[in-house]
């Protein structure tokens, strides 16, 4: 039996990280619903091996039923039929058999039906799922808009909708796109406007590019304040399917994630019902939903890489050339043993990043319902900071790396990688978009500088640093400690240029800087606790150091002056 959470020790070992007791204890609020439903854990224990049964199930599921379905879910993609999107008939029977099992909603409060789960174990399974199917981890990551639901909307509006997804099974969509309003969302005008008769809000106008848009359930973004032009004119309404007021106008052919259609929509007079207050959709719902999408988006960038170096390896170790099977090759060996080290430091900084999510929303839900005591408004402050700077570094990474790993393993396998015959064509398709959707590479760059300019990243390096290492691995903590004075000289000297185009143009040298001090560091942590990880500390902490001197002596080398070059259009 194929169970891709159980063959993956890597996974149950992040799920039993430190953090997690603190995690749930805030989610169970010290077990305060123990006795009202059967399902409530009593403690600290009970609630981990209720996590772990919920992992295996779905990993159970990703490998007997998505995994072996993946083929002809790609080959076959999702139809239009009567203005209706219809999934492919191995998508129905993926989405079938998790609905069939009651993880669907799993992170919903036990009084909307859900199952209570804190976020790590979530992001987990959109991990394991898109390790079988990076299409169909869309699909599931999207229920992630009942979690939005659950944070912001009215009580009266969470009793109708949240138990329609554990219950029922809904599909979830976020209409955020439009033609003219992509990575700028400011620009949005798909219009909202209220009738006072019927106290309804209707939508008008067109999204584009939206994923999995004939969903149950719609969050989208639209101009409620005529006469606006930014984003504080805009807010969040919900939209029900069975309305039947919304037009798709076509799926997009795309280049890969075929089993997840993407849909462009006509809204026409499309009742919606108004999600918190107005005015605030893009600035701060909008805002914790593409959050959270990020963090959906890094699991399936790292379960699509952990497919591609599974595949590359499995390849290496079968075929021979030259009188001996190829991983004996260094330039073989070197691909593949670079392809662990990423995905092992991007799935340590992504369940980090996911752990001060868990904390900092947590908190926040307890806020909602009773006062904090002076430690958790510190603790909220301190996982918030850190989860607002470490998501668009989690995302820049994760994604690039699974681009890297796709297209090293088709290079392992040499042209049959290339070929049809083998799922590895597919993993590059699926991962191309990793990078683009939720916030491209360059969008992230924009967000992540801030950790940088304002020395969040700095502040968690030097707290990193006072953790216990072993005496055998403090020469791997001398590097890094070379690595951040580096860092901190680099940045100091482009500060000192007081160029806000010099710091844009090295945004990205800068954010990549920190980001291989970070996953270097949390590697050396997991290492104490489990030695395995020493060897993939040790290839990041040397590629890292690699990277960043040539990083530092980039941006040491190019100042504002000879910017001109790079403006030059031939």
């Amino acid at each position: 039996m194929e169970n891709f959470f159980t063959d993956n020790p890597s996974l149950r070992f992040h799920l039993y990280h430190p953090l997690m007791e603190k995690i749930v204890r805030i989610r169970e609020n010290n077990f305060e619903e123990k006795d009202l439903y059967e399902d409530a854990p009593a403690d600290y224990e009970d609630a981990m091996d209720n996590y772990e049964k919920v992992l295996e199930i779905i990993g159970e599921i990703a490998g007997e039923i998505i995994a072996p379905n993946a083929e002809r879910v790609d080959h076959e993609g999702a139809k239009l039929e009567n203005n209706e999107v219809k999934y492919a008939p191995g998508t129905v029977q993926n989405y079938e058999a998790l609905k069939k099992a009651g993880v669907i909603g799993m992170t919903l409060p036990r009084k909307y039906k859900g199952l209570n789960i804190p976020i790590l174990p979530f992001v987990m399974s959109n991990e394991i799922i898109a390790r079988a199917d990076g299409s169909f981890s869309n699909i599931w990551g999207l229920q992630d808009c009942a979690e939005t639901i659950n944070e912001f909307a009215s009580e009266e509006i969470k009793a109708e909708y949240l138990p329609l997804f554990p219950l029922y099974g809904y599909t979830a969509a976020m209409d955020l796109t439009e033609p003219d309003a992509g990575s700028d969302l400011q620009a949005v005008q798909l219009k909202a406007t209220y009738d006072e008769k019927t106290n309804t809000w209707y939508l008008n106008g067109v999204k584009r590019f939206i994923t999995n848009g004939d969903a149950d359930i719609s969050l989208v973004l639209a101009r409620s304040e005529q006469g606006t032009k930014d984003g504080r004119g805009l807010s969040l309404f919900l939209y029900e399917r069975k309305h039947r007021a919304v037009t798709v106008r076509r799926l997009e052919n795309k280049l890969g994630i075929k089993g997840s259609p993407t849909c462009e929509l006509v809204f026409k007079n499309a009742p919606a019902k108004l999600i918190g207050e107005r005015r605030m959709g893009l600035i701060k719902y909008v805002m914790a939903l593409m959050n959270a999408a990020r963090i959906g988006v890094s699991a399936q960038a790292v379960g699509i890489a952990e497919a591609a170096y599974r595949e590359a390896l499995k390849y290496a170790h079968d075929r021979e050339q030259f009188g001996k099977t190829i991983v004996n090759f260094p330039p073989v060996y070197e691909m593949l043993s670079m392809m662990k080290a990423k995905i092992e430091a991007g799935r340590s900084l992504l369940y980090e990043t996911t752990r001060y999510v868990d904390i900092y929303k947590g908190l926040t839900h307890l806020s909602n319902h009773r006062k904090l005591e002076p430690e958790e408004r510190n603790e909220l402050k301190y996982y918030q900071k850190y989860a607002d700077v470490f998501t668009p570094l989690t995302k820049l990474f994760t994604t690039e790396f699974a681009n890297q790993i796709t297209y090293d393993a088709i290079q392992v396998l040499g042209g049959s990688g290339y070929m049809k015959d083998y799922p590895l064509e597919r993993y590059y398709r699926d991962a191309r978009i990793t990078n683009i959707y939720e916030g491209t590479s360059q969008l992230q760059v924009v967000a992540a500088i801030r950790g940088v300019l304002n020395g969040s990243y700095q502040a968690w390096m030097e707290e990193k640093f006072n953790e216990p290492i072993a005496p055998e691995h403090q020469h791997l903590q001398n590097i890094l400690k070379k690595m951040y004075d580096q860092y901190i000289k680099t940045v100091q000297k482009i500060k000192e240029n007081h160029s806000d185009e010099l710091i844009d143009f090295h945004a990205r040298r800068l954010v990549e800087m920190a980001g291989y001090i970070i996953m270097g560091q949390l590697l050396l942590m997991d290492a104490q606790r489990d030695p395995s990880f020493v060897n993939s500390a040790t290839k990041i902490i040397l590629f890292g150091r690699s990277q960043n001197i040539a990083h530092a002596h980039y941006i040491g080398h190019i100042n504002e002056n000879e910017l001109s070059y790079y403006k030059t259009i031939i």
